[in-house]
């Protein structure tokens, strides 16, 4: 059966990619280019697409002895994920850049390069799990919770799934990089980034939204929880909820960006109690184990990639949208980041978090 290797050049793909060969694949690897180099935070070469990770991606397919490409999806990067980015951090949204290309990048576009090139499955270096039961594929998390990140990957299609392989599901980063250095492939010792790919350079994503879009920057208030002006900020692109660092007001006592309200473009900060949500709005679901939310339902939900699961009830709200209500309060909900619903190990399915009710 041949398979396409997603490589990005880090040690993660490179071994899910030796795994594929050494089960008897026919594997391709290839190297998805998302960013023109000079726009691909000013080309650092943490990013997956920089010369260097494709080099590291290159070696790693000569030492296996694969064919490999570098499949130029620049154009479907831009035109998608940038501009939601942008779109998202205007709106006093935090995007989340790495859910939104898996979808409709990485394993979207990649899949129908996939077909094109006459393979039947794709393969990537996510630490996640593909598990048949009764005749269906389900989403799971890695046996390796710890670095678990099925969250990243709710919003794939659960169609696609059939054709999916994870092959680093059972093992640890620990293990992942021995059998890297068994093979002698460059990337064994290469640090990983969790850096936004396109924003990794100095000054991060704040620096990159000034000089991609710095008309989205527009002066304004901070308040209080009394509504009351405390300071003045810069723009309300710079901030997320749940922040606590690089605020620019003198307290006492720990200040949260516990509010952004794009209407009235000002930032509220206040004590982290005001940041504690017991309630969410979501909407725009993606379902993997059902069609739709049609009773109240119970899951163990996470509100961002390295939080634990906490128990909710999602209550359907019409056909795509619902109230989730946590037995206990969470910290900094953020609108534009995603809410990952789980029975168990299996991915449930999740949805966009657009507002924390008091």
């Amino acid at each position: 059966m041949r398979v396409v290797a997603a490589m990005s050049g880090g040690v993660d793909s490179s071994v899910a990619a030796f795994l594929m060969k050494r089960e008897g694949r026919e594997v391709i690897g290839v190297t998805i280019k998302t960013w023109p180099k000079e726009e691909c935070g000013g080309g650092d070469d943490k990013m997956c697409c920089s010369l260097d990770s494709i080099q590291y991606a290159r070696s790693a397919a000569e030492d296996m002895g694969i064919p490999y490409y570098v499949v130029d999806l620049s154009k479907e990067f831009a035109e998608k994920i940038k501009k939601y980015f942008v779109e998202e951090y205007a709106r006093g949204r935090t995007p989340s850049p790495c859910v939104y290309c898996n979808s409709k990048i990485k394993f979207g576009c990649l899949l129908k390069k996939a077909r094109e090139m006459g393979a039947q499955r794709i393969a990537t270096g996510h630490y996640a799990r593909i598990i048949k039961r009764g005749g269906k594929c389900f989403l799971a998390e890695a046996v390796n919770g710890q670095g678990d990140q099925s969250y990243f990957l709710y919003d794939i299609p659960k169609e696609e799934l059939m054709y999916l392989d994870f092959p680093l599901g059972e093992l640890t980063k620990k293990e992942v990089v021995e059998i890297a250095r068994g093979e002698n492939f460059m990337s064994a010792e290469k640090k990983p980034s969790q850096d936004i790919c396109f924003a990794s350079g100095a000054g991060g994503y704040k620096k990159y939204l000034e000089k991609t879009a710095p008309d989205i920057f527009v002066p304004g208030d901070i308040v209080n929880a009394a509504g009351k002006k405390i300071a003045e900020h810069k723009g309300i692109a710079g901030y997320t909820v749940g922040q606590r660092h690089g605020l620019g007001i003198g307290s006492h006592e720990a200040l949260y960006v516990t509010k952004i309200d794009a209407k009235n473009n000002a930032v509220t900060d206040s004590g982290r109690e005001n940041a504690m949500k017991s309630r969410l709005r979501v909407k725009g679901f993606n379902w993997l184990i059902m069609d739709e939310l049609n009773r109240p339902r119970s899951f163990g939900t996470r509100i961002r990639y390295n939080s634990k699961k906490a128990e909710a009830r999602v209550v359907p709200k019409g056909k795509d949208e619902a109230i989730i209500e946590f037995s206990e309060p969470q910290f900094a909900p953020a609108p534009g980041q995603a809410a990952v619903f789980y029975e168990d190990e299996i991915v449930a399915g999740g949805a966009w978090i657009e507002e924390a009710l008091e």
